[in-house]
This record gives structure tokens, sequence and C-alpha cells, in this order.
């Protein structure tokens, strides 16, 4: 961990232009386009809907 010491400017640089790098590629989204040709995404099933139709429990009664 010494070298860590010795070079973090190093890794300063390399982090700096991964930020760099990730907002130009960020501008370059065209944001109108992808909504525009955005695929229609399937109805959400909610996990529990097989479960709904059994539950009986407000009919329970001791």
């Amino acid at each position: 961990m010494g070298w860590l010491a010795d070079y973090w400017w190093v890794i300063l640089i390399i982090l700096a232009g991964m930020l760099i790098s990730g907002v130009k590629e960020l501008r370059r989204v065209d944001v109108k386009r992808y909504l525009k040709d955005k695929p229609k995404l399937p109805p959400h099933r909610d996990n529990n809907a097989e479960w709904d139709k059994d539950d009986d429990w407000p009919n329970k009664k001791k």
C-alpha cells in the first residue's frame, strides 16, 4: 500500500478521465430520439397475483 501513497495522483487522473469520458458519452445521447423509438414494456405482473385470489382472511371467523 506504500505505492498508493506515492502514486495517488495517477489514480486521481484516471478517475477524472473516466468521469470526463462518461459525461461526454452522456451528452451524445439524444433523449427525444430515444423516447420516440423506445420499445414498449410488457405490463407488470404482481408476483402475489395468484395468492390474492386464495386470500380468505377477511372471511375467516374463529
